[in-house]
């Protein structure tokens, strides 16, 4: 390899030194990073709730239940979205509310929350738990599909 390769190579690196070294010696201030990481508390709080597996309760909250949307994969396993809140099937110590999709009628599900009895809901549904009145979000309105008219 040439000397003049060589010296080409190692230019780039020597550059982002000078300038360093030139905001030195003319008492240019450098931006400061501020931290990059979590505290050192935070970082110990975290690394104690993996170990103890403490999971943080999301329960849902209000008088209403909404389903707002349901993925069924291909895989068997479904999402469905309450109170517009992901959550996946049968994951019931998330919400405090147990969800099974209906296999038979897509965008249907049946949700189970504690100590209540089962709603059947379908997307776009909303029901008050205190009750039982339900809502579909329209208003006494419709939705027409434009291939329809």
């Amino acid at each position: 390899m040439s000397v003049r390769l060589k010296i080409l190579l190692l230019l780039p690196l020597l550059l982002p030194t000078t300038a360093v070294v030139r905001a030195a010696e003319t008492d240019v201030a450098l931006p400061e990073l501020g931290r990059l990481f979590y505290s050192p508390e935070r970082r110990t709080q975290l690394e104690r709730q993996r170990l103890q597996k403490v999971k943080q309760v999301h329960a849902l909250e209000g008088a209403t239940l909404s389903l707002d949307g349901v993925v069924n994969r291909s895989s068997g396993k479904s999402t469905v979205w309450l109170n517009q809140r992901p959550q996946h099937e049968y994951e019931s110590e998330q919400t405090g509310v147990q969800v099974r999709p209906d296999a038979r009628v897509p965008g249907k599900a049946r949700l189970s929350p504690e100590n209540e009895t089962p709603i059947d809901l379908r997307v776009g549904e909303t029901i008050n738990r205190g009750t039982g009145e339900r809502n579909d979000r329209l208003g006494g309105g419709s939705v027409i599909s434009p291939a329809k008219r």
